[in-house]
């Protein structure tokens, strides 16, 4: 295997020399100086086909790769790639003459499908072999493309491994349609330096608790690690100590990512979370079949090869890291509230029931004694998911499986959970005298999966700072409850928001793209520093309280009788959504036994409801209190939250009702 080199041919020499000059600077500038302006990025290469050759571009299969003028992005001529008989393949180009490890890209193409063709999903992706062995990241997620319009897939790039091949290449997520792709472009962005004249998160958070991010390889080289080991207490390896990363096939354990990112965290004296032993997700098919293939079933030889196989793989992945892994996301997602007992139908309760939870925990006791051991869930703010999950915890305590504490995900937006629903969630765990962390927090400035932004806006941006403030700030309220918080990332330069629910660049950290400090960084820090500007009034935006509060109480406007309803979808996925629904009592009258109505425009379902109970009849909802909430009072406000399915659209309900008065929206 050949190491990427660790110089450049182009441009580098100057630039490093740019970067010495501008360190030395920065040695003598005041602390108080702001952050410097990164550089331009420098072209490393580009491709326009305009010389009529394919410029090093070549197919990844059977497919053919020529110069075409039937269309062009810029100039007369593009890149058309035909004949394909399979959704990888595509337009490739090497870049392991071109690309240095550590250092950040950015890759541009411009793709339009040839004329004729259906409209299709094309992504961006790059392929690393090393040693006989592929792997693939994504750049830029699927983005829909036609035969009408040119659509530009940008996105950037680090590699942070040894390779012996690199190349990146253009395909579609399914379908062998024809397509042309124009103005590639690879670009070296310099970095800012990271910043020494700010607090560390650490130090601030020093009297609370333990502050982490998720890493992967990229996050452990360069200014990255810079910034980790400055800000940050513990780690979680993202995906490398994942069933599919270290057990690919049976019996063949892989090692390299996971052994690179606990040794760099043992080296620099930074705890260690590891995530996660079993889970229905990134587990390979293999786990699940005998050893003819044939699927397993519930039979009892089936369920003991099935724990078994579980048995030795925790045995032998929580063996090798031993001392150096404190704390163990030993069983991830294992609830769906849907379900009348709250258990997920994974395959590995399919085949043996909850006896993978008790094989789990148990074996990881006998490996790893003085580790803690966690289930780990999303939504558990969510009052029917948070209820199933402790009760989950609770039976299997009481059996004496060796479950120390609760996970909280926390991938949230910016509107949505509110402080009081997650104050709830932490409260409601206390009993059961396990710990808690907070273990994957990001907060999304997009509030449903049809907004799209080139940039960040900037009230959007505000309104994040002071999402973190104001949840932070109940944190540090449970600091005797939360033993660590830990973020999904550690800069926006490397989010898998970027690509989920849909491709969309995405904000969701504390530090940006450059690795400066945001405001939502502040928001933890210092908020008195997030924006001299006042917070914006939107349904968006939060409290201009210093500390957590519930929502603020209207004040009655409309005389004896009048009402106010907020709907917002909180999240959005390809056939199911999450949305609230805020309704003010902005008369004077006090309402009983109240009942809101609405009717969906595009057909929507309801399948659960919190807060309330609910009866749907065709487009037609009518929602009820719940037991504790059956009294509006005037000035009065009540908030009922849903988990739906949509199909066609998702478009908002456009009239509510309570107790048959129109409400007026917003």
């Amino acid at each position: 295997m050949r190491a990427v080199r660790t110089r450049r041919r182009r441009a580098l020499p100057g630039l490093l020399a740019l970067a010495a000059l501008a360190t030395a600077a920065l040695a003598a500038v005041p602390l108080t100086t702001p952050p410097a302006r990164a550089a331009d990025p420098v072209v490393v290469l580009d491709a326009t086909f305009e010389d009529g050759t394919t410029q090093g571009f070549r197919g990844r299969g059977g497919e053919t790769v020529t110069v075409s003028t039937a269309t062009a992005h810029g100039g007369t001529r593009s890149l058309l790639v035909s004949g394909r008989t399979a959704s990888w393949q595509g337009p490739a180009r090497d870049l392991l003459d071109e690309m240095v490890k550590g250092t950040r890209y950015e890759l541009s193409v411009w793709v339009r499908l040839a004329a004729g063709q259906s409209p299709a999903q094309v992504r961006l992706s790059v392929q690393r072999d090393s040693a006989g062995t592929s792997a693939y990241d994504q750049v830029v997620g699927d983005t829909a493309v036609t035969a009408d319009a040119w659509v530009q897939l940008r996105g950037t790039y680090v590699l942070a491994h040894d390779v012996d091949g690199l190349s990146a290449y253009v395909e579609t997520a399914s379908g062998t349609a024809d397509l042309h792709v124009d103005d590639f472009t690879l670009s070296y962005l310099p970095t800012k330096p990271v910043q020494t004249d700010i607090p560390a998160l650490r130090d601030v958070l020093a009297d609370d608790f333990p502050i982490g991010a998720a890493i992967g390889n990229r996050q452990i080289i360069g200014d990255q690690a810079t910034l980790l080991r400055r800000h940050f207490d513990t780690v979680t390896p993202g995906n490398a100590l994942k069933w599919d990363a270290t057990q690919p096939t049976e019996g063949t354990f892989r090692w390299a990512d996971a052994d690179a990112q606990v040794g760099f965290a043992t080296t620099h004296g930074l705890a260690v979370r590891g995530h996660t032993l079993v889970w229905h997700q990134q587990t390979p098919p293999w786990v699940f079949t005998d050893t003819d293939g044939t699927p397993l079933t519930s039979d009892p030889a089936d369920k003991a090869l099935l724990l078994a196989r579980l048995e030795t793989h925790i045995r032998t992945v929580v063996g090798r890291y031993g001392d150096a892994i404190g704390v163990w996301d030993v069983a991830n997602e294992v609830i769906d509230e849907n379900q009348a007992d709250g258990l997920r139908r994974s395959r590995w309760y399919e085949i043996s029931g909850l006896d993978y939870l008790r094989t789990a925990f148990r074996v990881a006791r006998q490996v790893a004694p003085t580790a803690k051991l966690y289930v780990n869930d999303y939504n558990t703010n969510v009052p029917a998911k948070r209820d199933k999950l402790r009760d989950l915890v609770s039976r299997l305590r009481a059996e004496g499986v060796p479950v120390d504490g609760v996970g909280h995900q926390m991938h949230v937006n910016i509107q949505w959970p509110s402080v009081a629903e997650t104050e709830a969630m932490l409260q409601a765990f206390v009993p059961l005298g396990v710990e808690q962390q907070v273990t994957e927090m990001d907060v999304s400035i997009y509030t449903n999966a049809d907004e799209s932004f080139p940039a960040p806006p900037a009230d959007r941006l505000r309104t994040q700072a002071y999402r973190y403030r104001d949840l932070f700030a109940l944190y540090r309220r449970y600091a005797d409850q939360l033993t660590s918080v830990t973020l999904w990332g550690l800069a926006d330069d490397d989010t898998w928001l970027d690509t989920f629910p849909v491709a969309r660049k995405d904000a969701p950290l504390l530090f940006d793209t450059e690795l400066q400090a945001k405001p939502a960084y502040w928001g933890i820090v210092d908020p008195a520093r997030i924006d001299p500007t006042p917070t914006p009034t939107a349904t968006v935006s939060p409290t201009a309280s210093p500390t957590p509060t519930a929502s603020p109480t209207p004040t009655p406007t409309g005389g004896v009788d009048s009402c106010r309803v907020t709907y917002a979808v909180t999240n959005q996925w390809s056939d199911g959504f999450q949305a609230t629904v805020r309704v003010s009592n902005t008369g004077t009258r006090a309402r009983t036994g109240w009942t809101v109505r609405w009717s969906f425009p595009d057909g929507q379902r309801i399948t659960q409801l919190w807060n309330g109970t609910h009866q749907q009849s065709g487009a037609d909802v009518t929602v009820s209190p719940a037991s504790w909430n059956g009294t509006l009072p005037g000035g009065g406000t009540v908030e009922v939250g849903f988990l739906g399915s949509w199909s066609t659209a998702n478009d908002h309900p456009s009239a509510f009702s309570l107790d048959g008065l129109p409400c007026l929206l917003g």
